[in-house]
């Protein structure tokens, strides 16, 4: 990946960052408002912390690409970087304790937790348009209805099988009125491209490619269904490491500010990570991106899980059912860090 030069970021969050520094927010506060005792005589709770990146989430490119946590922690704390490539990949990440925070959609965090994940969602990089039915150049499908009968390929656990969900529900099908082939996002376009299936629930930057470069059409959109992008950390985490999760938000809402006045840079952080064209990944930053959203995870955020909720009760893949969904929504949400971090 390139290195681009870290540039200014606007005069409104650049001074909170500062004021943030003058009053020790960044470095020592924890969910209670208390600097720890490590972080008062200048160490950390943690030596360690493993976080992902992901070309679904922007923020984490730029997060990376500057250094703004290593900046912050200091050669105290070794960081560690870990690709997910996909939502399900963050989750099983997060669930073996191999990373501390991690990258998915608002879906698959309340799937995790539902199904006893111990996570909670500490910041929201992204409300965006990431997901859709995907079909060949060439195929005779123009409706969801048409899938009837026919194999699909997408991912389990992650929005776009959510999506797809939805969308059959919409169309008056079913999960158990299509084929469901559950590969990688990279292995469904593969499949779609190869005419192993019929259609593909699609994720970006992934799909955006597949337009330019095969030629592959979007036959159902509905921004509605894709659920917001969530960053989350486990439990152990905020409760043992609050003065570095703190920090990780923090970072996470300066490459927001920095990637809403750089979207150029932005996508050309995006192109190289994902190995795809500046003009792909600048349709992905522009259009469906959408990261110029409040940081703080809260109602918004809960209305669109309890609106999923239902359907993937129905799906079968929640063992405690709806209840169990239920509590997960009720205790998913971590906001202290954010509105520290946005104040």
């Amino acid at each position: 990946m390139s290195t681009l030069t870290r540039r200014t970021v606007p005069a409104l969050a650049a001074a909170g960052l500062i004021a943030l520094s003058l009053t020790g927010c960044v470095q020592g506060e924890n969910s209670g408002g208390d600097a720890p005792a490590e972080a008062s005589s200048g160490e950390w709770s943690t030596t360690t912390l493993s976080i992902d990146w992901a070309t679904y989430n922007p923020l984490s490119l730029v997060v990376k690409d500057q250094g703004l946590i290593e900046e912050a922690l200091g050669d105290s704390v070794e960081v560690e970087w870990l690709q997910s490539a996909g939502s399900n990949k963050a989750n099983e990440l997060l669930r073996s304790g191999s990373i501390d925070v991690g990258s998915t959609a608002g879906s698959a965090a309340l799937f995790a937790r539902a199904n006893g994940s111990p996570i909670q969602v500490i910041d929201v990089y992204s409300q965006p348009e990431w997901s859709a039915i995907v079909v060949g150049p060439d195929s005779g499908i123009t409706d969801v209805a048409e899938l009837a009968g026919q194999s699909v390929a997408a991912t389990k656990g992650t929005d776009p099988y959510f999506f797809l969900l939805q969308a059959l529900e919409e169309a008056g099908l079913s999960v158990d009125d299509v084929e469901v082939q559950n590969v990688q996002h990279a292995d469904g376009r593969a499949l779609l491209d190869g005419g192993s299936v019929a259609a593909w629930a699609g994720l970006d930057p992934i799909m955006a490619a597949a337009e330019v470069e095969s030629g592959d059409q979007l036959v159902y959109r509905n921004v509605d269904f894709n659920t917001y992008g969530f960053l989350n950390a486990t439990e152990e985490f905020i409760t043992e490491h609050a003065d570095v999760a703190q920090v990780v938000v923090d970072a996470y809402e300066e490459a927001r500010a920095w990637a809403l006045a750089h979207p150029e840079e932005t996508a050309q952080l995006l192109a190289d990570a994902a190995s795809i064209d500046l003009e792909v990944a600048q349709t992905v930053i522009d259009e469906r991106s959408n990261l110029d959203v409040s940081g703080v995870p809260g109602d918004a955020q809960l209305a669109v899980l309890e609106t999923i909720s239902p359907i993937i009760a129905e799906s079968g893949d929640v063992a405690g059912g709806q209840d169990a969904l239920d509590e997960a929504i009720a205790t998913i949400v971590h906001d202290e860090f954010a509105l520290k971090a946005t104040e």
